[in-house]
């Protein structure tokens, strides 16, 4: 990438079926992860904030974002990436997702902070519990 951003793991949230950019990407860098990640980029926000990789975390079965995600933008995230959308948080309250949360279609990992309830609804958000 030919940008002084470095940070693209707190600007792009994806998985196999989309991905959601940093409204601040150029037209340029867009094309250059849609080819990187074999998928559609469509820009968007989390909770009116534009640092979408560090406000979620995406899986193929689940998406768990910031709590104060809205309808507009949740509605955004389930066409892009093609999956359920919850919001949540980690780490005893931690709204900033991705910070304390991995995850893929067979587990999720979360911070040692994470409180009980806060794993149960990470669990019902990336469908990781039988």
């Amino acid at each position: 990438m030919e940008t002084k951003r470095t940070a693209y793991g707190n600007m792009i949230l994806c998985n196999d079926y989309g991905a959601i950019g940093d409204p601040r990407l150029k037209k340029r860098d867009i094309k250059k992860i849609e080819d990187a990640l074999g998928v559609e980029v469509v820009l968007g926000e989390i909770a009116g904030l534009p640092y979408v990789g560090s406000l979620a975390t995406a899986t193929n079965k689940g998406v768990m974002a910031h709590p104060l995600i809205t309808e507009e933008e949740e509605k955004v995230l389930t066409d892009v990436l093609k999956v359920p959308v919850n919001g949540g948080t980690v780490n005893f309250g931690v709204p900033y997702v991705a910070t304390g949360l991995i995850g893929n279609k067979y587990a999720a990992v979360a911070g040692s902070l994470t409180t009980g309830p806060e794993l149960f609804m990470i669990g019902q958000a990336l469908d990781v519990v039988s």
